[in-house]
């Protein structure tokens, strides 16, 4: 269902069962799945690629163009997984030729007056709460909830199954499976709620804490660390990720237990 009051370019690609609302502009190079909903006021400009059973709300832009200097014109998109839904005035960015693209997953919760920048890649199953925003090439894993008003810098990754609290600024990389919060951002534990609720055993959440004990509680530098957890644990695919994630982190990561 199309309302008439609608605007949409003739070469946009509407699939099938799509409901768009009054006042909504569709630009020529965008394409939107079936059984997906646009809401009222709803600007998608070119490069969107909205998956099927999406719901965009009042006031939302997709697929401007990057507020970055270099950007140049180049043809980019922004890519949005089925079922995702979009908030009240969230602006999500397309990419520049850095990465062409900016990818928000599958089955994620984006609310209102969040902005996603340019070239960022978010995985499936995220919630990111009201205000939150995120600067250019993040990188965030599945399954991370971000709490209200979180501002992370451009190049930071968060892992998968992490969990940042309200108002945090992240400058740092923040593992898989932990809590952050304070001021400068700090590990304050792992994300155990989270991490039954998505059905992982007493065991891996134990094997989790124990990686973490050792990597932020000890007080051993990193190095260290990092060679006691490989020493002392039994390789496991939990085990390799955190291993992995911290070794590859170009911006470091986030600061340890400080206890205070």
């Amino acid at each position: 269902m199309i309302q008439p009051l609608a605007y949409i370019h003739p070469q946009a690609k509407i699939a099938d069962n799509v409901v768009i609302e009054p006042f909504v502009t569709i630009h020529k190079n965008v394409e939107i799945g079936e059984g997906t909903w646009i809401g009222p006021n709803v600007t998608i400009m070119d490069g969107a690629r909205i998956g099927k059973n999406c719901r965009i709300f009042p006031g939302a832009v997709i697929s401007a163009a990057p507020q970055d200097l270099k950007f140049a014109g180049e043809e980019t998109t922004v890519e949005i997984g089925d079922n995702t839904t979009i908030r009240e005035c969230v602006t999500i960015n397309r990419g520049t030729k850095d990465r062409w693209k900016t990818v928000i997953g599958k089955n994620c919760l984006i609310m209102a007056y969040c902005h996603v920048a340019h070239d960022c890649e978010v995985g499936d199953n995220c919630i990111f709460s009201n205000n939150t925003t995120i600067a250019g090439h993040v990188t965030v894993g599945d399954n991370v909830v971000l709490a209200g008003m979180v501002a992370i810098h451009q190049f930071c990754k968060i892992g998968s199954h992490a969990f940042v609290t309200g108002g945090s600024l992240v400058r740092k990389d923040v593992p898989p499976y932990v809590k952050a919060a304070r001021e400068p951002l700090s590990y304050v534990g792992i994300n155990s709620v989270g991490l039954r609720r998505r059905g992982f055993s007493s065991e891996a959440i134990n094997e989790i804490q124990d990686i973490y004990r050792t990597l932020f509680v000890k007080k051993y530098n990193i190095s260290t660390a990092l060679d006691l957890i490989e020493a002392e644990h039994q390789p496991t695919e939990i085990r390799d990720e955190i291993l992995d994630f911290i070794r590859n982190s170009n911006r470091g990561i986030m600061k340890g237990f400080s206890g205070a």
